[in-house]
């Protein structure tokens, strides 16, 4: 690609959402900004998407990534669909702080959404700005890129910059926008938009893109629909299992928030939960627990239910048949769930071969690290120690082990389970280094990152937990902070949507 600001002609978006129908989206630009700044550019990702980080993070690049200039070959929209939100339907939501530049195909030969996050109103906006304050935008970055590293499928951060402009939200704060890149930003909502509409060719029309761009394997199937939600089902079960294994609780999975790609996608209130507490919320907005780290599976299963509803017609013309269909396919998730989170739970314990025990066990540490307040992250790493009394010493400070009498029963019988495995204490300590973090985004790490960011500006603190996260597995000395729950006076007890 050339050093030129050429480069701005050459990147190759593709635009094949733009090309759907107009009732699909707006066409709109985004609002321009007076003084933009960069915050960070993801070299690596940019890399991926055949994009040079230098020319992102050049003059030209940060008027690009702050909304105020396209590249040539940019199509911009706001998207649009609908969803439920806490459990009542809202006929229409859409893109009411973000703007889709086109799509830009991977080294993987995958297109992949570049979307701006803030970049001012649309006609989707609900009494908002259209902007972002640089904490959610920080937030995402940190979280979505440490998901990545975990992982866990996830839509990722390009790009973060300031609009050196003020947003009011509970008080002034720095603007910013954040460039999201996903396999596709359709919701659920998405389909419920067209459902509620009983526009059942924009119901086609939106299966036949999916299909054709996430799910090509499902082209050929009987009923592609039937077969679309056979894939979606699946990712979703895979993808709340790996939530489930990681203590990642989303805060707010509304339909509209739940990628048919099977990403995690809206890192608003989510936090990373440290004492192991099943029905534990941060949001500050989920004032009953419905999105609570216990309740995610059921949710899930609640959200794809919206989703087989909304694509019954697609599925045969008789109705009592579609019902029947759709329902054989959403019965399948619970066991799908199930198997993923004990496959799971199986390697975070080090088990090689399988067993009728396995999943009583893995429940009884979860009911002993309940009971005790241990931290979730810590407690897994820690695992690698069981062994021997001079091992157990070294727990860490959080963990379960860090006083084994809590412990002694379950040890018991988990020392009793590794007597059947054939792996040495070396090789298993090896296995569960590769699935059991040492660092997770922890929320006071988070919050630090952002108050100094507001204040400072200081991006020490964000680009230091953004290093440490990106190798989440490897222990390394002098970064033992970022491995420990927070302090008493540290602790955050809410986190907040942002918009």
């Amino acid at each position: 690609m050339a050093h030129s600001e050429d480069w701005l002609a050459q990147i190759p978006f593709e635009n094949s959402y733009a090309q759907l129908p107009e009732r699909f989206f707006e066409r709109r630009r985004p609002d321009p900004v007076r003084n933009p700044s960069l915050i960070k550019v993801n070299s690596a990702l940019a890399c991926f998407l055949g994009l040079r980080p230098e020319d992102l993070a050049s003059p030209s690049g940060v008027s690009v990534l702050a909304g105020s200039r396209l590249p040539e070959t940019a199509d911009p929209i706001a998207m649009a669909y609908a969803g439920h939100q806490f459990g009542g339907f809202v006929p229409q939501l859409g893109d009411g702080r973000a703007v889709l530049l086109g799509e830009v195909r991977g080294q993987d030969d995958r297109l992949y959404d570049v979307q701006l996050k803030g970049s001012g109103r649309t006609a989707f906006s609900r009494m908002g700005d259209g902007r972002a304050g640089i904490g959610p935008v920080l937030r995402e970055y940190i979280v979505s890129e440490a998901m990545f590293a975990l992982g866990v499928p996830t839509t990722r951060s390009l790009a973060a910059v300031r609009t050196g402009q003020t947003v009011l939200r509970e008080r002034p704060i720095p603007g910013a926008i954040l460039t999201r890149v996903s396999r596709g930003h359709i919701r659920v909502g998405t389909f419920q938009y067209f459902a509620a509409q009983g526009d059942i060719e924009a119901l086609q029309t939106l299966r036949e893109y999916v299909v054709g761009r996430l799910y090509p394997d499902a082209i050929d199937a009987e009923n592609a629909a039937v077969a679309l939600l056979e894939k979606v089902v699946e990712r979703q079960a895979q993808l709340i299992s790996h939530w489930m294994l990681i203590g990642f609780i989303h805060g707010v999975m509304n339909t509209d928030n739940m990628s048919v790609a099977g990403e995690t996608i809206d890192y608003g209130p989510c936090a990373f939960m440290e004492a192991y507490e099943p029905g534990k919320v941060y949001s500050s907005i989920d004032q009953m627990g419905r999105y609570a780290y216990g309740n995610q599976p059921a949710i899930g299963h609640w959200n794809l239910v919206q989703l087989a509803q909304s694509l019954l017609p697609l599925f045969d013309p008789d109705m009592e048949r579609a019902v029947s269909i759709a329902q054989d396919v959403i019965d399948r998730y619970p066991d799908q769930f199930e198997d993923y989170l004990t496959r799971g739970l199986r390697k975070k314990l080090g088990l090689l071969e399988e067993e009728p025990g396995d999943r009583s066990l893995a429940q009884a540490l979860l009911d002993e690290m309940a009971k005790h307040g241990a931290d979730f992250t810590n407690t897994f790493r820690d695992l690698s120690l069981v062994g021997n009394a001079a091992d157990m010493a070294r727990a860490s400070t959080g963990s379960l082990f860090a006083d084994p009498l809590a412990a002694t029963e379950w040890l018991d019988r988990y020392r009793a389970r590794l007597s059947q495995e054939g792996t040495s204490h070396a090789e298993r300590a090896n296995m569960l280094a590769q699935v059991n973090p040492v660092y997770i985004p922890r929320n006071h790490l988070i919050e630090e990152a952002i108050s100094a960011a507001e204040a400072g500006p200081d991006l020490r603190p964000f680009e230091k937990l953004v290093e440490v996260l990106a190798m989440p597995f490897e222990h390394r000395s002098g970064l033992e902070r970022y491995a420990l729950p927070a302090k008493p006076e540290e602790q955050v007890l809410q986190t907040y949507c942002g918009t």
